[in-house]
């Protein structure tokens, strides 16, 4: 083959490829102009990930541990250079070098491509699809909102199903290369969510495809296909086993696996989550209906908007709900859904959703049914707590289903579906033109291919137009209650009260109405192109482009309505996102007070921070002496300010015991829910809480517990408990410096053991790594340790002068030890034996795949020279 003809074979894909690099650099214009976008979540990973990063920078070695959020916790989900890190290099190939976000979307539109490809799309058409795929607003909402994981995991989903397609469709060897590949690559993206979704939607395609076989009497291909999956899946799995197992065996002890509490709801709690935190984010059902019409409930905000509407206009800030919906603030930041918040909509494409509805009459195979399928399940179980009885199904019967929260983020199958069908479509009417004579059965009518899918879109959007509160609500169930209680707690006020939550609903009915009707117009457009299409009044060369345009002018500004310009910042204002505020320089000066020298530079801090007109950059150099300084002490942090459980801006500058992560430890939860949350200091105090930092009238303020004990402590007495009920509820009145709870469960370690009071009895840290914690102590007599961080097993290992010792769990979530007499030095180390085995293993399956990968490209070389022999 010459070079020539290999170009010619190419130029589609790589002109692809420019579409692909213009369209997201478009999108993203100022990352052309070196400016970063602001996610929100990531600035919270900054703060998770701070303490594992520099100390893998200072010291070569990954920190498994870190005690920057919640008192201390694994960092298998945070931030761990695992043995798959290798396969990186090509997610950066994929990504074409291109900064953020722009690789983001760029690695959406290929993953979808290679899967259009793969089922011998065309590549104009594959262009199409793939715009469709990258620009369904959820998934640009998430690139915006800093859920990377989920980018990337989304990313590499269509590619493995093209890679399963091609096995069931009989090219094992390549089909199971590319599906290995491509899977490695989405368990790499560590969501593990999104693949458990994945997996549902390939259920449902295999579930066909068995029918399909059975009935051509073909199951032995249909096995054999099973075989190369598995083949595929085992390398996948274990190129990524050590993440996999060690968020597997770390799972059990958060709170997405059973609590051994039994102090609540019992019918609300499951093995995983419990089903209301499962179900928290529950689609509406009357929502759903933004896949065809972006504001069916708004855009992006909260549903008490009529709340703050009335105050707004009660309290004279603006004269009307129309002066408003005016205000910059508020613009696209408006929703009536009953979730407790959204950024925006699930919205795919009024013209895709056209294509998908007409793809159902056209396309045959069981590869059809199988997307439907998937599509209508993935729908109603978005539905949650709003369709309660198939959700209580899955969370109870369908293995691993109740591991994962925010049920609505399974509609990512529906974006899958929706655009894939869509396409398939496409290229069915471009092979086969005449395929649009085809007639439908409706009742008595036989009806044009064309009608029913557009009546079922362009029909639906249109009657909404004419009659928008046709089935429709325009205030969320939070805002209807509130103006009910509020009229009858203000009887003077009840027409001021009528004539806003009337005007508040003619406001949203406006918003809808314009949507509804441009959702229309698009159906219209698109619909039009494919009828003109059919007839031969446009040419293919003529029709993908104008699909093309069509799509991308549809999705783009719907899109930018919630990820906008105005998100970008400067690489310095971006990388100065975590500044210390008032009370950590307090906290700075306190820690410094014996230390003139660096005290002076803490006091300046203070100025630099009160000064009017002060820049970032004043104060950059002390921002890093505060980290250096406040994070190699050995005191906790408890900021209060935004929800602790909800906030790791501390964790960037201090050892915290709150945070912001989905898979906290479940005790430490609980302690909060049962002790922290309600006041308990004494909960405080054996966490070592030395600072608490609170909201004063001049911002963040910090104060100084005088009880916290430090990193650890003797005890004078120990009482035995039953079980985690009985433990969680003693901490209730008890004082954690002389007196230890612990569960029975360990009571062979304190056998025949009774503390003998020691005045002089003393122990202190001497040395602190995430992975490994040192301590010194000399007591006359024998003694009970408490030491103020988390326990978790398995990992946490003990030894008293170099030798392995026994220590177990006390006050619900700390470690205790049993210490002999005398002077020795106590070291725990976290040592993980899953993690060093997984990484072996994993090391052995990435040199298993790379073998066959090579093996199938000598393959194929050499039945390339034999048949040009």
């Amino acid at each position: 083959m010459s070079f020539k003809s290999i170009f010619k074979s190419a130029l589609p894909h790589l002109v692809s490829i420019l579409v692909f690099l213009i369209v997201a650099f478009m999108y993203f214009q100022p990352a052309l102009e070196g400016k970063q976008y602001k996610k929100g979540d990531s600035i919270h990973a900054w703060g998770a990930k701070k303490e594992i990063i520099d100390f893998r920078e200072k010291t070569g070695e990954d920190a498994l541990w870190t005690n920057s959020m919640f008192g201390g916790m694994p960092s298998y989900q945070i931030n761990v250079d695992y043995q798959a890190k290798d396969m990186y290099t090509f997610k950066k190939m994929m990504e074409l070098y291109t900064p953020d976000p722009v690789k983001y979307i760029i690695l959406y539109m290929l993953g979808f491509y290679i899967l259009l490809i793969s089922l011998r799309v065309n590549p104009w058409l594959s262009i199409a699809g793939s715009i469709a795929y990258a620009f369904s607003t959820y998934f640009i909402i998430i690139i915006g909102a800093g859920h990377l994981w989920k980018v990337n995991a989304l990313a590499f989903i269509p590619p493995a199903l093209g890679g399963i397609l091609m096995v069931l469709r009989g090219r094992y060897l390549w089909g199971g290369i590319i599906a290995a590949f491509f899977l490695i690559m989405e368990l790499y993206s560590n969501h593990i969510q999104m693949t458990y979704y994945f997996m549902l939607t390939v259920i449902c395609i295999l579930i066909y495809e068995f029918y399909h076989q059975f009935k051509e009497k073909n199951l032995k291909h249909f096995f054999k296909a099973i075989g190369v999956l598995a083949i595929a899946s085992i390398i996948a799995l274990g190129v990524n086993f050590t993440n996999l197992y060690s968020s597997y065996e770390y799972s059990k002890s958060t709170i997405r696996g059973k609590s051994e509490l039994s102090l609540g709801n019992k019918d609300n709690q499951t093995t995983g989550v419990d089903k209301d935190y499962g179900t928290m984010w529950s689609y509406g059902i009357q929502e759903t209906l933004s896949l065809l019409i972006p504001n069916a409930k708004g855009g992006g905000g909260s549903p008490q908007e009529g709340m703050q509407v009335l105050n707004y206009v009660n309290g004279g800030q603006v004269k009307s709900v129309a002066d408003y919906y005016n205000m910059e603030q508020v613009k696209n930041h408006h929703y009536w859904g009953n979730q407790l918040f959204t950024v925006g909509p699930v919205y795919v494409g009024a013209f895709i959703l056209f294509l998908f509805f007409l793809g159902l009459f056209i396309v045959a195979g069981r590869l059809k049914w199988g997307l439907l399928t998937a599509t209508i399940l993935a729908i109603m179980l978005s539905w949650g707590h709003n369709f309660a009885v198939l959700t209580n199904l899955f969370f109870d019967y369908v293995p691993l289903y109740n591991k994962f929260r925010a049920v609505s983020s399974i509609l990512i199958i529906v974006e899958l579906c929706i655009p894939l069908m869509a396409i398939l479509a496409l290229k069915k009417l471009i092979d086969e033109p005449e395929v649009l004579k085809k007639k439908v059965k409706f009742a008595s009518l036989n009806l044009n291919v064309l009608v029913l899918p557009f009546a079922l879109t362009g029909g639906v959007a249109i009657l909404l137009y004419l009659i928008p509160t046709f089935g429709l609500d325009f205030l969320s169930d939070v805002e209807q209650n509130y103006f009910t209680q509020i009229s009858a707690s203000n009887p003077n006020a009840v027409s001021f009260i009528a004539q806003i939550q009337n005007d508040l609903v003619n406001a949203r009915i406006d918003m809808f109405k314009a949507d509804a009707l441009r959702s229309f117009l698009f159906i219209f457009v698109g619909a039009a192109l494919v009828w003109a299409y059919s007839k031969d009044y446009l040419k293919a060369k003529f029709f993908i482009p104008a699909v093309i345009i069509l799509i991308l002018v549809d999705l783009y500004p719907v899109n930018k309505r919630f990820t906008t310009n105005d998100a970008f910042v400067e690489k310095k204002e971006l990388n100065l996102a975590y500044m210390p505020n008032m009370a950590d320089f307090q906290i700075l000066q306190n820690e410094l007070k014996n230390n003139p020298e660096l005290k002076t530079i803490a006091d300046q801090a203070v100025k630099d921070y009160t000064r009017k007109n002060r820049k970032a950059s004043d104060y950059e150099k002390v921002a890093a002496q505060l980290w250096a300084v406040t994070y190699n002490t050995n005191y906790r942090v408890f900021e209060q300010i935004g929800g602790p459980f909800q906030n790791a801006r501390p964790s960037y500058f201090h050892k915290s015991i709150g945070g912001y992560h989905g898979a906290k430890l479940r005790r430490v939860q609980e302690l909060y829910e049962y002790h922290i949350d309600k006041g308990n200091m004494k909960a405080l105090d054996m966490l070592n809480a030395k600072y608490i930092i609170s909201q004063g009238e001049k911002g963040a303020q910090v104060s100084i517990n005088p009880n916290a004990l430090g990193n650890a402590w003797f005890v004078d007495s120990y009482k035995l408990v039953k079980d985690a009920n009985e433990e969680i509820m003693l901490l209730n009145g008890f004082d954690p410096a002389k007196e230890a709870i612990v569960d029975q469960r360990f009571e062979d370690q304190l056998n025949g053991f009774s503390i003998v009071a020691d005045s002089t009895a003393n122990i202190r840290m001497t040395k602190y790594s995430p992975n490994q914690i040192s301590y010194e102590y000399q007591a006359k007599t024998e003694q009970l340790a408490v030491f103020s961080e988390i326990y978790y097993q398995p990992g946490w290992n003990a030894y008293i002068d170099g030798k392995p010792a026994k220590h177990f769990r006390a006050n619900y979530v700390l470690r205790a030890m049993k210490l002999p007499a005398g002077n020795h030095k106590v070291k725990f180390k976290f040592e993980p034996k899953g993690y060093y085995i997984g990484e072996k293993i994993s090391l052995t399956s990435m040199i298993l795949f790379f073998v066959l990968a090579l093996g199938a490209i000598a393959f194929a070389i050499k039945n390339y020279k034999k048949e040009n022999a």
